[in-house]
């Protein structure tokens, strides 16, 4: 049988995707309609249908995705110099709310997590060393390499410690999402034990920072100022992690219900191939799991723009719904209030994977949570409250983005990726390929394929494989980028350093 050369996503569409690249001069056949290609197109881009008028939208997904710059003829490749983004500036807003059931049954699956003193569960037990003040960055990492060295890592899955450049020298809104991050980290459950380690003259006071972690518990969270300290702060340091090590190497895993799993949704190197196999694939696993009782966070709110109105009326509340146009509204003056425009998002990875304008890319992207409703809307530096689809504020970036997720509680990223990318944040960031060729050509690399989707399997089947793969990793199994040793974390600035 031969294989399909090209999807139409949507009813309506006036475009179809390439599943392959295509030659100038074939003939494809869309609704019995015989279509020559006019140029050579590859892979992962679009063509026109149906003649187009210079103005006249381009619709992919059955929504706008720009307008076209020229008149367009049938057969004609669509990419960002013959397309343009309609996105402007912010928007008003009516609530249309659509209230779609899912019918998923609850399969009762488990996982083994660590268990924390205040009921929130782990996927990983390690000790780590988080400074209050970058001033301070070479001290820790001496103390967790010590530590590693020294234990070799007996009982626990990683020592690190959370490089980062902030902590002084910052004003307002900067300082308070500063110590928002790090409090949040601190007390993550992947972690068994957190040493907090100070300068001591800092912005971000210990004190003040202590009283942020709220009811904490003590034995397990241990603070040392460096400059409180008469001698050596290396040797100081050594002697409180190793308390903390006797203690967090003695956690052992416990069965929870999938209801205590918390996903992070992230897609970053996207592609033409993002939302016709990545994202989608998330998107079910993102429904099966709020079927479960579970939770996933949807963020990256620059690339909503275009797509936006889906989520809105997925809110279960008027509240939520005036929640989610503040968060979008509000990224959208962030760029005008810097003299930028709010529809020039794609990269140039993107656009050479097939993605043409914002619109394009958000209608992929927010595909990654499925079809549940909004159940929570949570700002920058937030902690999880509800379980189910929450939408958290945080710009694409991939690092602010991952970190962003990890510090509102995720256990894990479930990040798709077209063209491919190393890091990882500090939680296991799992890396899904779109197409085939990247994950074979990057299996260092990529730890889930959902090209698949186009070389033949089907959804159901390929979505029951996903499940058991992120289970494995919920136990203990190490992501590529835990293997390779690419963790950090980077936080949002938008003000002045001092």
């Amino acid at each position: 049988m031969q294989q399909v050369s090209f999807i139409k996503i949507n009813p309506a569409d006036s475009v179809v995707v390439c599943l392959r690249n295509h030659s100038k001069g074939e003939t494809i056949t869309v609704d019995g309609n015989d279509i020559t290609i006019l140029q050579d197109t590859p892979a992962g881009h679009k063509v026109i249908i149906k003649d187009t008028a210079a103005g006249e939208n381009v619709i992919k997904y059955g929504y706008p995705i720009g307008h076209a710059k020229e008149n367009l003829k049938a057969g004609q490749w669509v990419n960002e110099n013959n397309l343009k983004t309609n996105l402007s500036g912010t928007l008003s807003y009516e609530y249309k709310p659509v209230n779609e059931e899912l019918q998923i049954a609850n399969d009762n699956l488990t996982f083994n997590g660590y268990v924390r003193k205040n009921g929130e569960v782990g996927i990983r037990n390690e000790v780590w060393v988080v400074p209050t003040v970058g001033c301070v960055n070479g001290i820790a990492e001496n103390l967790a390499n010590r530590l590693e060295k020294e234990t070799g890592l007996e009982g626990i899955d990683a020592i690190h410690a959370w490089h980062h450049n902030y902590g002084c020298s910052q004003l307002s809104e900067d300082h308070e999402n500063t110590k928002k991050i790090l409090r949040d980290i601190v007390l993550h459950p992947n972690a068994g034990a957190v040493l907090v380690l100070s300068l001591g003259c800092e912005n971000n006071q210990p004190d003040v920072f202590e009283q942020l972690l709220g009811d904490y518990d003590k034995d397990r969270i241990k603070f040392l100022i460096v400059q409180n300290v008469q001698g050596d702060e290396v040797e100081e340091g050594m002697k409180i992690l190793r308390g903390l090590y006797n203690i967090a190497k003695n956690d052992k895993r416990t069965v929870c219900p999938l209801s205590e799993l918390r996903v992070g949704l992230k897609c970053g190197g996207s592609d033409g191939f993002s939302g016709i196999t990545g994202n989608p694939l998330v998107g079910e696993f993102s429904d099966y799991l709020v079927a479960q009782g579970g939770t996933s966070i949807l963020t990256e709110v620059p690339e909503m723009f275009g797509a936006e109105t889906i989520l809105m009326n997925r809110c279960k509340t008027i509240e939520l719904f005036d929640q989610t146009v503040k968060m979008v509204n509000d990224f959208k003056e962030y760029f005008l209030s810097h003299g930028e425009p709010v529809g020039e998002n794609p990269s140039p990875g993107n656009k050479k994977g097939g993605i043409s304008t914002l619109e394009d890319k958000a209608l992929g992207c927010t595909q990654k949570c499925g079809r549940a409703p909004v159940s929570g809307v949570l700002k920058y530096g937030d902690r999880l409250q509800v379980k189910g689809l929450n939408l958290l504020s945080a710009p694409g970036n991939d690092l602010v983005a991952a970190t962003a997720l990890a510090s509102a509680g995720c256990q894990i990223v479930l990040f798709t990726t077209g063209r491919g990318t190393p890091f990882g944040t500090f939680i296991p960031t799992m890396k899904i390929s779109t197409n085939s060729t990247l994950y074979n050509n990057k299996p260092n690399w990529i730890d889930f394929n959902a090209g698949e989707l186009v070389d033949g399997t089907d959804m159901k089947t390929l979505v029951g494989k996903f499940v058991q793969k992120i289970i494995a990793v919920a136990n203990g199994e190490q992501t590529c980028n835990e293997k390779n040793g690419y963790r950090e974390i980077s936080i949002f600035k938008n003000g002045v350093t001092l």
